[in-house]
């Protein structure tokens, strides 16, 4: 057993080293967008349209279109969609279209019609009356920089992307959020090499966030737009998955404090975020649900017990190396201090319950509460995308 034990160490090290390598490489080649070399207007001036889509979000929406419509570039309509929200989200977005009717139209959502998701519906409808070049997708707790836009696009339009995506920068109002972000930093680095997103041959390195999603307008008629994913929960990695299987350019961007976004208050809030969608992100799998749950334990916790175990202590102690090395790498773009490494394995731990806490509350009531609509497992099983 003590055998078994240290093979396994030995193996889950070397793969550990091979990746923080990778990495080491490869994240240099991603654009920084903060850097002076992409300080860029974007060629020809084309136009685009930010769509917010939104529910009872009156505590962050105007904050959110405040900062849209601050933004050095000109070229930009926005559409804020109060998707039918109990809370004054919709007067909020109302009195602000009201002082900038030239820039700002703010649609309400009274009725959700069947077989669809709020959030992909309220999109979908918005981008239906949008006639601009290009289509940037956010949230409505997201931040923007006066230079976000113009930036994004002027790389977007330099790289001939399809689809573009900016990785925010985390507000972390306390210890537990940066501990668990932290680990959900390092975590994607399993999910999709960032280096290999650009990279047409990776099909399995797709990206989309929906913080930042910007779309060429061609190319999201070409996958379908969001009326191909009606009933996707995780709906902007859908649309990115979706993207890259198309054969179409896709571009990851980093750019520290150009979109900024505070997720959820603590590690309870961070839970209950992750428990409304986290199973979706497994397709609704039991069994793969269960085997991540194991690979987290093996790869992200284990080591941590491993060094108080003699024969297993060198293979510990180098993946924990390896891991604080990728929280290195990292910071300088998620502003994620790699002191947090010394919470990696409890990140993973708040993690699997997250999953585990996810499944069971889905299976228990038979689908999903999803912006105030019951949507049943087998409906969602039934219309969610292929997981690779």
């Amino acid at each position: 057993m003590i055998l078994v034990a240290q093979l396994i160490a030995w193996l889950v090290a070397l793969i550990w080293i091979q990746k923080v390598i990778a990495a080491a490489i490869g994240l240099p080649r991603v654009p920084n967008l903060i850097l002076p070399e992409y300080n860029l207007s974007p060629e020809g001036n084309p136009s685009l349209t930010v769509i917010v889509p939104a529910r009872n979000e009156a505590a962050d929406i105007a904050a959110t279109l405040h900062s849209l419509l601050a933004q050095d570039y000109l070229n930009i309509q926005i559409i804020a969609v109060d998707d039918r929200s109990t809370d004054a989200t919709g007067s909020i977005m109302d009195t602000i279209a009201a002082q900038h009717p030239n820039q700002l139209r703010a649609l309400h959502i009274t009725e959700l019609p069947s077989g669809w998701l709020g959030k992909t519906h309220a999109m979908a409808l918005a981008a239906r009356q949008a006639t601009t070049d290009y289509l940037l997708f956010t949230d409505a707790d997201v931040l923007f920089h006066p230079t976000a836009i113009r930036l994004s696009l002027a790389s977007a339009i330099a790289t001939n992307a399809d689809h573009l995506v900016l990785l925010p920068k985390t507000i972390n109002k306390r210890w537990d959020e940066a501990a668990i972000l932290g680990f959900l930093q390092i975590f994607s680095l399993w999910g999709g090499r960032p280096w290999r997103i650009a990279d047409p041959k990776a099909k399995r390195d797709a990206i989309g966030l929906g913080s930042f999603n910007l779309l060429r307008r061609s190319a999201y008629l070409q996958v379908g737009g969001y009326e191909s994913l009606r009933m996707e929960i995780i709906e902007d990695i859908g649309i990115g998955r979706r993207v890259k299987r198309a054969g179409l350019a896709q571009r990851m961007c980093f750019g520290l404090g150009l979109i900024s976004i505070h997720w959820a208050a603590g590690a309870p809030g961070l839970v209950n975020v992750m428990t409304k969608n986290l199973w979706a992100a497994f397709r609704f799998y039991i069994s793969f649900s269960l085997l991540g749950c194991l690979w987290l334990l093996i790869f992200c916790v284990a080591p941590a017990i491993g060094l108080w175990i003699a024969p297993t202590r060198i293979p510990a102690v180098l993946i924990l190396i390896a891991v604080a090395l990728a929280y290195r790498l990292l910071s300088r773009h998620s502003g994620i201090s790699t002191w947090y490494a010394l919470f990696f394995p409890i990140g993973a731990l708040v993690f699997v319950f997250a999953l585990l806490r996810s499944m069971m509350i889905t299976l228990k009531q038979g689908g999903v509460i999803w912006r105030g609509t019951f949507y049943s497992l087998a409906e969602l099983r039934k219309n969610c995308a292929p997981l690779f």
